[in-house]
């Protein structure tokens, strides 16, 4: 009944609740196979459309809605309870239900953490009013209260036996309890900011400290003596953790990023990065294969703790998530927020015991290119990094960091062994393609570098900035010249393929050609809009131009004649590029919408789309065969240019479903102006388009499959009694 009422309140508003048949075959088409309404439902609409995830999207298994902020919790031993703590009350829930069994008598204040005894019969607290205190799990009742410190307390935990209770507060001290008399048996000093988080290794040997002074520290349970110092000098420490062999300690950091140490030599293993606000909350599985991390991004994260990578990305909290735990089984994943819920999440994949981990930018793609052979992509983002994919599986070869600022433009070597970027810290870098080395810093722009690209030869680089453009000798790194003529800023800049020209567009409406050696400039006449991207055909005879007026042009290279004047777009062009035959333009806009023209002709052959947001970059593959864009939604989508072929399999009206199905702002799915199928925005935002090759988000992917499916007027044959 719960996940009835569940499926019911999903689609109860939507634009499917109006048709019954369309309500079905959309809810179920979506709907997890997992949960009763699939399994007692589907088996009755066999031939309706099927979602495949390439990363599932997670749907919480229990939500529990309360009346404050959550800032803690914790699974029972038995996984039978979750305890939660807030501002202003601390409650037992039944872990099944989300019924609440029992409040914490007495003190309701500010909790910071909570935790169960390990036999389940004890909740310790750590609290704003200083004091730690152990309550009757059955009861509710308040059984002692600890004091010793003189601030605050943020963390709390108990010993593997029970007989132990550590805590660590904003006074810098860590604290050691004996459970039974409430005796302080040990104060451990040595933090020169507050304690935010203490843990107990699973033999109560060692206890780890993470503090905002940005160290760990390791202590010697019995003795209190400091064993090792763990620095890093990126950020507070949030929350800390051991692994369940104590080999291990999880650290979640202000910056952002979740780092793991060897426990026995405090030498970093690895570093896991994707979060976009500071890290709450660290936990180990029970077996040590994952980590869960939350953040003020409001998301829940898992990783494989082997590899660093990122498996799965939970995302429903509206507000800062505080704290995350696994059950003692490892099936289950709670998480606490600011928006007042606790949600229970199934921690392992509907559909594959070995998920594929989510990547992709934090933050909007700015630029996007193609390796020379075609088998990688690189992409550049407002989150300071350049990436480098995998072009057939999405998978990520590596992470370039270095910029300090919005990565504006990125660009391959001819050869493919080096990259260049560019970025509004004002500098130019080129990488060693293969290993993500940086070789060399390119300094001497003056404000934000907006566009770089390099010689066919690789022996120059040309970048852009505020009014100039700068000429580089690209194995040395030394300017060789300063390119003045544009009265705004330069947006975009090119070298022609056979090296004889560089060409410059500006939002001063303009757009100049230089002579690469000898550096005469001239003007092509008839721009009337702010330029925003420039291009050569690959035989150098053509440019093609975009700008913030909605058009792309066409120029005779060679004399600065205008060719054609390409309409389509709805909103501004923000880049364009020609095939490698020079047959076809490809262009994007602020519209959402990638176009494919004929460059002959000028007629638009295809429309792309499939992006949420302003479409910021284009390229075509080498071979011609495909383009990559980037989006202000955070994806790089790789899309077929190939001509259109028909989807086989689904019957719509004696007729096959071809590749013109678009989605409308309602969420239809429509082809041959009938709605099939409708899409909630959750789906929309993340599902291949008929183009659609691969989508590299953090968000995930899905395409939807019409094999064998009935619509149109067959719908009666979706359903089998």
């Amino acid at each position: 009944m719960e996940d009835a009422a569940k499926f019911s309140d999903f689609f109860a508003q939507s634009p499917a609740s109006k048709s019954t048949p369309h309500l079905y075959i959309s809810a179920l088409s979506i709907w997890h196979h997992h949960l009763p309404v699939w399994k007692n439902w589907g088996h009755q609409f066999p031939f309706i459309p099927s979602l495949v995830p390439r990363d599932a999207i997670a749907v919480p298994l229990l939500t529990i809605s309360t009346i404050d902020s959550i800032t803690c919790i914790a699974f029972s031993p038995d996984n039978k309870m979750i305890i939660s703590g807030s501002w202003d009350q601390s409650v037992v829930w039944d872990a099944k239900t989300g019924e609440p069994l029992r409040r914490l008598q007495g003190y309701q204040r500010g909790f910071n953490s909570v935790a169960f005894s390990p036999d389940g019969k004890r909740i310790i607290s750590g609290s704003w009013d200083q004091l730690v205190r152990i309550w009757n799990t059955k009861t509710g009742k308040q059984l002692k209260e600890l004091h010793g410190h003189t601030e605050e307390v943020k963390s709390v935990a108990f010993s593997s036996n029970g007989s132990q209770i550590v805590s660590g507060s904003s006074d810098q001290s860590v604290q050691i309890w004996n459970v039974k008399t409430g005796k302080q048996l040990r104060k451990l000093l040595g933090h020169t900011g507050g304690v935010t988080s203490v843990a107990f290794s699973s033999n109560s040997n060692q206890i780890v400290s993470g503090s905002w002074d940005q160290s760990l520290r390791i202590w010697d349970a019995k003795t209190g003596e400091q064993l090792r110092k763990l620095q890093e000098y990126t950020g507070g420490v949030t929350s800390v953790a051991f692994s369940p062999n104590g080999n291990q300690i999880v650290s979640g950091f202000s910056d952002h990023s979740v780092q793991v140490w060897d426990a026995k030599t405090g030498k970093q293993l690895r570093k896991l990065q994707g979060h976009t606000g500071g890290i709450t909350s660290v936990a180990f599985s029970p077996d040590g294969n994952q980590i869960v991390s939350s953040s003020g991004d409001q998301s829940v994260r898992v990783w494989n703790t082997t590899t660093g990578y990122q498996l799965r990305k939970l995302q429903a909290h509206t507000r800062e998530v505080k704290s995350v735990a696994f059950s003692s089984d490892g099936n289950q994943i709670i998480s606490g927020s600011w928006d007042q819920s606790v949600l229970m999440w199934n921690s392992k994949t509907d559909s594959d015991d070995q998920p594929r981990e989510l990547q992709g930018h934090t933050d909007r793609i700015t630029s996007v290119g193609f390796s020379p052979d075609g088998s990688q992509i690189v992409s550049g983002s407002r989150d300071q990094s350049v990436q480098v994919w995998n072009a057939k599986t999405g998978e990520q070869v590596r992470e370039l960091q270095g910029h300090t600022g919005e990565i504006t433009s990125v660009a391959f070597s001819p050869d493919g062994n080096q990259l260049i970027s560019g970025s509004s810290d004002q500098s130019v870098r080129v990488w060693n393609a293969n290993t993500g080395t940086q070789l060399r810093n390119l300094q001497g722009h003056t404000s934000s570098v907006t566009s770089v690209a390099i010689s066919s030869d690789g022996n120059q680089i040309v970048s852009g900035s505020w009014i100039l453009v700068h000429i580089w000798d690209a194995k040395t790194g030394r300017q060789l010249k300063k390119l003045q003529g544009h009265t705004n800023e330069v947006t975009s800049v090119a070298f022609s393929p056979d090296g004889n020209q560089i060409i410059s567009g500006s939002l001063d409406e303009s757009v100049w050609m230089w002579d690469a050696k000898t550096y005469v400039m001239r003007k092509l006449q008839g721009h009337t809009g702010r330029v925003t991207s420039v291009a050569f055909s690959p035989d150098s005879s053509q440019i093609v131009t975009g700008s913030r007026n909605q058009l792309v042009h066409l120029w005779n290279a060679r004399t600065g004649k205008h060719l054609n004047k390409l309409q389509g777009h709805t909103q501004g062009v923000t880049s364009v590029a020609f095939s490698s035959d020079g047959n076809q333009i490809v262009s994007c806009s602020s519209d959402q919408s990638v176009h494919v023209w004929n460059a002959k002709t000028g007629k638009l052959l295809k429309k792309l789309l499939g992006h949420t947001e302003g479409v910021t970059s284009v390229a075509f593959s080498p071979n011609s065969n495909q383009i990559v864009s980037g989006s202000i939604d955070q994806s790089v989508r790789v899309w077929d240019a190939k001509p259109d072929k028909h989807l086989e399999g689904l019957q719509l009206d004696n007729q096959f479903l071809d590749t013109s199905w678009i989605i409308d702002k309602d969420g239809w799915i429509v082809s041959h102006g009938k709605r099939l199928i409708w899409m909630p925005l959750i789906i929309r935002n993340i599902l291949h388009h008929p183009h659609n090759l691969l989508i590299i988000s953090q968000k995930g992917s899905e395409i939807i499959s019409f094999k064998d499916s009935k619509l149109g007027s067959f719908w009666y044959k979706c359903y089998s009694p």
